[in-house]
Protein backbone atom coordinates (compact mmCIF):
# COMPACT_ATOMS: atom_id res chain seq x y z
CA UNK A 1 0.00 0.00 0.00
CA UNK A 2 1.49 3.45 -1.03
CA UNK A 3 2.28 5.47 1.92
CA UNK A 4 0.10 8.71 2.72
CA UNK A 5 -0.01 11.72 0.19
CA UNK A 6 0.05 14.86 1.31
CA UNK A 7 -3.23 16.93 0.61
CA UNK A 8 -3.15 20.59 -0.24
CA UNK A 9 -6.15 22.54 0.03
CA UNK A 10 -5.01 25.65 -2.09
CA UNK A 11 -8.08 27.76 -2.33
CA UNK A 12 -8.30 29.89 -5.98
CA UNK A 13 -4.92 29.24 -7.93
CA UNK A 14 -4.08 30.80 -11.47
CA UNK A 15 -4.27 28.70 -14.42
CA UNK A 16 -0.90 28.84 -15.84
CA UNK A 17 1.28 29.29 -12.76
CA UNK A 18 -0.44 25.55 -11.58
CA UNK A 19 0.31 23.71 -14.50
CA UNK A 20 3.57 24.79 -14.56
CA UNK A 21 4.14 23.76 -10.91
CA UNK A 22 2.68 20.46 -11.83
CA UNK A 23 5.01 20.10 -14.50
CA UNK A 24 8.11 21.22 -11.95
CA UNK A 25 6.85 18.71 -9.13
CA UNK A 26 6.79 15.51 -11.85
CA UNK A 27 10.10 16.35 -13.50
CA UNK A 28 11.78 16.72 -10.02
CA UNK A 29 10.32 13.93 -8.03
CA UNK A 30 11.84 11.15 -7.18
CA UNK A 31 10.79 7.18 -6.17
CA UNK A 32 10.39 7.93 -3.03
CA UNK A 33 8.80 11.66 -3.11
CA UNK A 34 5.44 11.39 -1.41
CA UNK A 35 2.28 11.34 -4.01
CA UNK A 36 0.42 15.21 -3.55
CA UNK A 37 -3.53 15.97 -4.20
CA UNK A 38 -4.19 19.76 -5.00
CA UNK A 39 -7.76 20.21 -4.53
CA UNK A 40 -7.91 24.42 -5.94
CA UNK A 41 -10.29 26.50 -7.78
CA UNK A 42 -9.33 28.82 -11.30
CA UNK A 43 -10.04 32.28 -12.29
CA UNK A 44 -12.01 31.58 -15.73
CA UNK A 45 -10.06 29.95 -18.18
CA UNK A 46 -10.69 27.85 -21.61
CA UNK A 47 -8.32 24.80 -21.59
CA UNK A 48 -6.88 22.87 -25.07
CA UNK A 49 -6.04 19.14 -24.76
CA UNK A 50 -2.68 18.34 -26.64
CA UNK A 51 -4.96 16.49 -29.81
CA UNK A 52 -8.15 19.14 -29.34
CA UNK A 53 -9.36 20.91 -32.33
CA UNK A 54 -9.44 24.40 -31.93
CA UNK A 55 -12.76 24.23 -33.87
CA UNK A 56 -14.58 23.01 -30.90
CA UNK A 57 -13.77 26.69 -29.32
CA UNK A 58 -16.87 28.54 -30.57
CA UNK A 59 -16.78 31.92 -29.43
CA UNK A 60 -14.26 32.65 -26.07
CA UNK A 61 -15.17 35.93 -25.93
CA UNK A 62 -13.09 37.30 -23.05
CA UNK A 63 -11.84 34.48 -21.46
CA UNK A 64 -8.34 33.37 -22.30
CA UNK A 65 -7.75 30.09 -24.32
CA UNK A 66 -4.46 28.34 -22.71
CA UNK A 67 -2.98 24.75 -25.10
CA UNK A 68 -2.12 22.31 -22.45
CA UNK A 69 -0.88 19.10 -22.38
CA UNK A 70 -3.15 16.85 -20.84
CA UNK A 71 -5.23 14.33 -23.15
CA UNK A 72 -9.11 15.37 -24.24
CA UNK A 73 -10.60 17.83 -26.15
CA UNK A 74 -11.72 22.09 -24.85
CA UNK A 75 -13.15 22.26 -21.13
CA UNK A 76 -13.54 25.92 -19.04
CA UNK A 77 -12.33 26.27 -15.53
CA UNK A 78 -13.80 28.45 -13.29
CA UNK A 79 -14.59 29.83 -9.75
CA UNK A 80 -17.15 27.47 -8.12
CA UNK A 81 -15.30 24.29 -9.86
CA UNK A 82 -13.62 22.08 -7.61
CA UNK A 83 -9.95 21.00 -9.45
CA UNK A 84 -8.65 18.14 -7.94
CA UNK A 85 -4.96 17.26 -9.14
CA UNK A 86 -3.68 13.91 -8.14
CA UNK A 87 0.29 14.29 -8.56
CA UNK A 88 0.89 10.37 -8.04
CA UNK A 89 3.55 7.72 -8.81
CA UNK A 90 1.62 5.57 -10.93
CA UNK A 91 4.55 2.66 -10.67
CA UNK A 92 4.45 2.93 -7.02
CA UNK A 93 0.65 2.26 -7.22
CA UNK A 94 0.84 -0.12 -9.74
CA UNK A 95 -2.03 1.94 -12.12
CA UNK A 96 -2.85 2.42 -14.98
CA UNK A 97 -4.10 5.54 -16.69
CA UNK A 98 -7.61 3.69 -17.50
CA UNK A 99 -7.53 2.30 -13.53
CA UNK A 100 -6.80 5.86 -13.11
CA UNK A 101 -9.80 7.29 -13.91
CA UNK A 102 -12.37 5.08 -13.35
CA UNK A 103 -11.03 5.38 -9.61
CA UNK A 104 -11.50 9.07 -9.92
CA UNK A 105 -14.36 8.58 -11.52
CA UNK A 106 -15.81 6.21 -8.96
CA UNK A 107 -15.13 8.27 -5.80
CA UNK A 108 -17.60 11.46 -7.31
CA UNK A 109 -20.26 8.44 -7.77
CA UNK A 110 -19.58 7.47 -4.34
CA UNK A 111 -19.51 11.23 -2.92
CA UNK A 112 -22.53 11.41 -4.40
CA UNK A 113 -24.12 8.86 -3.47
CA UNK A 114 -24.26 9.70 0.49
CA UNK A 115 -26.14 12.88 -0.78
CA UNK A 116 -28.60 10.54 -2.30
CA UNK A 117 -27.33 11.83 -6.40
CA UNK A 118 -27.49 8.88 -8.60
CA UNK A 119 -24.63 9.26 -11.35
CA UNK A 120 -22.62 6.99 -13.50
CA UNK A 121 -19.20 7.16 -15.72
CA UNK A 122 -19.11 6.56 -19.29
CA UNK A 123 -16.47 4.95 -20.96
CA UNK A 124 -16.53 6.62 -24.64
CA UNK A 125 -16.60 10.25 -22.69
CA UNK A 126 -14.67 10.16 -19.40
CA UNK A 127 -15.97 12.11 -16.29
CA UNK A 128 -19.70 11.96 -14.38
CA UNK A 129 -22.42 12.37 -15.55
CA UNK A 130 -26.16 12.99 -13.85
CA UNK A 131 -29.15 12.18 -16.23
CA UNK A 132 -27.44 12.34 -19.18
CA UNK A 133 -25.30 15.71 -18.05
CA UNK A 134 -21.86 16.10 -17.45
CA UNK A 135 -20.62 17.27 -14.07
CA UNK A 136 -17.53 16.20 -13.71
CA UNK A 137 -14.73 15.79 -16.09
CA UNK A 138 -11.44 13.95 -16.60
CA UNK A 139 -8.07 14.65 -18.37
CA UNK A 140 -4.52 13.48 -17.31
CA UNK A 141 -1.49 13.73 -18.39
CA UNK A 142 0.96 10.41 -17.45
CA UNK A 143 5.05 11.50 -17.37
CA UNK A 144 8.21 9.48 -16.00
CA UNK A 145 5.71 7.42 -14.60
CA UNK A 146 3.49 9.72 -12.61
CA UNK A 147 0.06 11.14 -13.48
CA UNK A 148 -1.15 15.58 -13.52
CA UNK A 149 -3.73 17.32 -14.32
CA UNK A 150 -6.45 15.43 -13.20
CA UNK A 151 -10.54 15.99 -12.93
CA UNK A 152 -12.94 18.85 -12.30
CA UNK A 153 -16.16 19.13 -10.42
CA UNK A 154 -19.03 21.61 -10.98
CA UNK A 155 -20.18 22.50 -7.43
CA UNK A 156 -21.86 26.05 -7.76
CA UNK A 157 -20.12 27.72 -10.71
CA UNK A 158 -21.62 29.79 -13.42
CA UNK A 159 -22.05 27.58 -16.39
CA UNK A 160 -22.78 29.98 -19.20
CA UNK A 161 -19.16 30.09 -20.56
CA UNK A 162 -19.62 26.09 -21.33
CA UNK A 163 -22.12 27.71 -24.15
CA UNK A 164 -18.97 29.30 -25.56
CA UNK A 165 -17.26 25.50 -26.30
CA UNK A 166 -17.85 22.24 -27.47
CA UNK A 167 -17.63 21.06 -24.09
CA UNK A 168 -14.75 18.23 -24.38
CA UNK A 169 -15.51 18.38 -27.73
CA UNK A 170 -19.31 17.04 -28.23
CA UNK A 171 -21.98 18.99 -29.98
CA UNK A 172 -24.89 19.96 -27.29
CA UNK A 173 -23.28 17.76 -24.31
CA UNK A 174 -25.33 19.64 -21.40
CA UNK A 175 -23.57 19.89 -18.28
CA UNK A 176 -24.76 20.65 -14.36
CA UNK A 177 -23.22 21.47 -10.89
CA UNK A 178 -23.96 20.19 -7.99
CA UNK A 179 -26.05 22.91 -6.56
CA UNK A 180 -28.52 22.43 -8.94
CA UNK A 181 -28.96 19.16 -7.71
CA UNK A 182 -29.43 19.56 -4.24
CA UNK A 183 -25.74 18.97 -3.20
CA UNK A 184 -23.45 21.72 -1.45
CA UNK A 185 -22.63 25.17 -2.81
CA UNK A 186 -19.74 25.55 -1.50
CA UNK A 187 -15.92 24.53 -3.25
CA UNK A 188 -13.97 24.26 0.00
CA UNK A 189 -16.90 22.23 1.48
CA UNK A 190 -16.96 19.73 -1.09
CA UNK A 191 -13.35 19.15 -1.44
CA UNK A 192 -13.12 17.83 2.27
CA UNK A 193 -15.89 15.43 2.07
CA UNK A 194 -14.52 14.17 -1.49
CA UNK A 195 -11.03 13.52 -0.19
CA UNK A 196 -11.82 10.33 1.52
CA UNK A 197 -13.52 8.96 -1.11
CA UNK A 198 -10.58 9.64 -3.96
CA UNK A 199 -8.42 8.27 -0.52
CA UNK A 200 -10.22 4.89 -0.82
CA UNK A 201 -10.46 4.54 -4.74
CA UNK A 202 -6.96 4.72 -4.88
CA UNK A 203 -6.11 2.31 -1.91
CA UNK A 204 -4.74 4.21 0.62
CA UNK A 205 -5.59 2.96 4.05
CA UNK A 206 -7.21 6.36 5.78
CA UNK A 207 -10.20 7.49 4.56
CA UNK A 208 -10.96 10.14 6.61
CA UNK A 209 -9.15 13.42 6.02
CA UNK A 210 -9.07 14.41 10.05
CA UNK A 211 -6.22 11.43 10.24
CA UNK A 212 -4.28 12.80 7.38
CA UNK A 213 -1.33 15.08 6.50
CA UNK A 214 -3.49 18.46 5.27
CA UNK A 215 -1.31 21.18 4.06
CA UNK A 216 -2.14 23.93 1.97
CA UNK A 217 0.67 26.53 0.77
Amino acid sequence: MPSEPVLRFRGLVPYEPAWREMQRFTDERGDDTPDEIWFVEHPPVFTLGMNADPAHVLDPGPIPVVKIDRGGQVTFHGPGQLVIYPLLNLRRHVLGVRELVVALENAVVDFLATLGIESAGRRDAPGVYVNGSKLASVGLRIRRGASYHGMSLNVSMDLDPFRRINVCGYRGLQVTRLSDLGGPADVTEVAHALAPHILRRLGYKAISTASQAVSSR
